[in-house]
């Protein structure tokens, strides 16, 4: 299937088009960059036919959500749209949907995570249920939080967390009962101890802190973070993200599915 995909980024730069261009065609997709400019993207999706276009939001001369509405206007082929946004935009994501884009993604983004999108709207309806989403669903949902609030993937803390918020979203019982079940479950997965993941945790948490972006804490889950509060513990981090998913799937009718082996 994957070496049947065409995608066109309306992206050029090295951070981000063409980092999800050698993404997509490590995964045996065709990708093509464009420069982020709504005439030359407009320009190039008559020409290109690609399956998926990945989109700036904002481009100079005419936006993602002005080229949806010139190609449906005109009634010329219209791909798959993906939007790219640098920040959390309720406005922008009700005015893309509602101009037939096939959804909102918000910076940073990771490659893997965009590899992931573009396979499931390529995917024929009759091969992949979609009450359900599976493992890979939900693990792509937890990845693109845990960019997007700054901690970094080259970390033990990372993975650690990420299959912790994984767990807990299925599971209450995990964050409620974070040292005598959750920590252990982790460890015993990763074959190590739950003193060590409890710490990781820690770390990861804390570079997001000092490093990350607050204000993206705040536009994902609607949450204020004080400064003066100090740094959430990690059953509040854990339980803050798992409960924003955990609300994300059931308003798609969703329920999300992880193994605990």
């Amino acid at each position: 299937m994957n070496s049947k995909i065409k995608v066109l980024i309306g992206s050029d730069t090295a951070d981000c088009g063409m980092a999800w261009a050698g993404a997509l065609k490590g995964a045996g997709m065709y990708a093509i960059t464009r420069r982020c400019d709504g005439n030359a993207v407009l320009s190039s999706i008559k020409s290109e036919a690609p399956d998926v276009a990945v989109l700036e939001a904002k481009m100079p001369f005419c936006d993602a959500v002005e080229v949806i509405r010139r190609l449906k206007m005109e009634k010329k082929y219209c791909p798959n749209v993906l939007i790219v946004s640098g920040s959390d935009d309720p406005r922008l994501e009700r005015d893309a949907i509602n101009a037939g884009a096939a959804g909102v993604m918000v910076k940073p983004i990771d490659p893997q995570y965009l590899v992931s999108r573009v396979e499931r709207l390529c995917t024929p309806c009759g091969d992949e249920p979609e009450a359900v989403p599976d493992e890979t669903d939900l693990e792509c949902a937890v990845t693109e939080i845990i960019h997007q609030v700054g901690i970094p993937a080259h970390i033990k803390g990372y993975h650690y967390l990420r299959t912790a918020i994984m767990l807990s979203v299925n599971n209450d019982e995990m964050i409620n009962c974070i040292t005598k079940l959750l920590y252990p479950t982790v460890a015993k997965r990763y074959q190590t101890t739950s003193s060590r993941v409890e710490r990781a945790i820690r770390h990861a948490i804390e570079i997001a802190w000092d490093r990350g972006d607050i204000d993206v804490l705040t536009r994902i889950f609607s949450y204020t973070v004080h400064t003066t509060k100090g740094k959430p513990t990690n059953s509040e981090f854990i339980a803050l993200i798992a409960d924003h998913l955990r609300l994300k799937f059931k308003q798609k009718g969703a329920v999300p599915a992880y193994s605990q082996r």
